[in-house]
This record gives structure tokens, C-alpha cells and sequence, in this order.
């Protein structure tokens, strides 16, 4: 088991459904599911080149996520010298559950909280598979 927990980086996303999803699933699963054993920090702080939160980065294991193709979390973890050890895009689970359509944004609607969901449970396994150690 790692002793630092699993570092979970969404993308900011403001204004869009996939952001606020992967949002949401990743607060889900550090405040809930994996509660200390994950944890996250603000991908504006890193973009902003904040020297505690590249820190931070370049000592944990990551999970990026990202809402669109853009990749901005992904990318600005690599562009800071992280190690990305899983990657998750809101964009593939839409492809997977075409039934369910994020319309709001500011709020997850029903279909938004069910992917959110969904995609907290695939960040919960994979935190298990890295083996994300305690908050100190």
C-alpha cells in the first residue's frame, strides 16, 4: 500500500455537465467511498503553477479526469512532471450509457448524478488497485 493516498485531479470544467461530473465523482469518492485514502487538489492551482500543489502532484500516484477531449487535467499533470497512474474520461462513459443525457449545469439532473455515480465506483476500484495509503 502506498503511504500517501491516491491524488484525484478533475478538470475544472466550469460552465459544462462533463466537468461538473467529474466533479462530483470525485469528491464522491474522496469525502465518501475512499474517504482518506484518496484525496484531491484544485487543477487551477497547478495550472497557475502553485509550487504546493506541483508538489503534490509530482509525490502522489494520480488519477486524472477529464470531461471533454480537451485533456486538461491529464495533460497539465504530465506538463508538471506527475505520475498518472489511471486516467478517466466523462466523455467514454457517455459513449457507454447513451440513454442517460446531462442537461444542467450548474446542478447534476438525474441522468448527471447517475453517471456521476457510475464514475465514482470506477475511481473507487482503481484507488483499491493503487492502493492509496492513509491521510497523514
Amino acid at each position: 500500500m502506498n503511504e500517501r493516498p491516491i491524488l484525484i485531479i478533475p478538470c475544472s470544467g466550469i460552465g459544462k455537465p462533463f466537468g461538473t461530473i467529474g466533479r462530483d465523482a470525485t469528491f464522491r469518492v474522496v469525502d465518501e467511498l475512499r474517504k482518506g485514502r484518496a484525496d484531491t487538489s484544485c487543477l487551477s492551482l497547478l495550472v497557475m503553477g502553485d509550487e504546493e500543489a506541483t508538489e503534490q502532484i509530482r509525490e502522489s500516484d494520480c488519477i486524472a479526469v477529464d470531461g471533454c477531449p480537451l485533456e486538461c487535467a491529464r495533460k497539465n499533470i504530465e506538463i508538471a512532471g506527475g505520475r498518472i497512474a489511471a486516467y478517466f474520461r466523462v466523455m467514454d462513459l457517455l459513449r457507454d450509457n447513451r440513454g442517460l443525457k446531462p442537461k444542467q449545469v450548474t446542478f447534476l439532473d438525474d441522468d448527471g448524478t447517475r453517471l456521476a455515480e457510475m464514475l465514482a465506483e470506477r475511481i473507487a476500484v482503481k484507488v483499491d488497485e493503487l492502493g492509496g495509503g492513509g491521510l497523514d
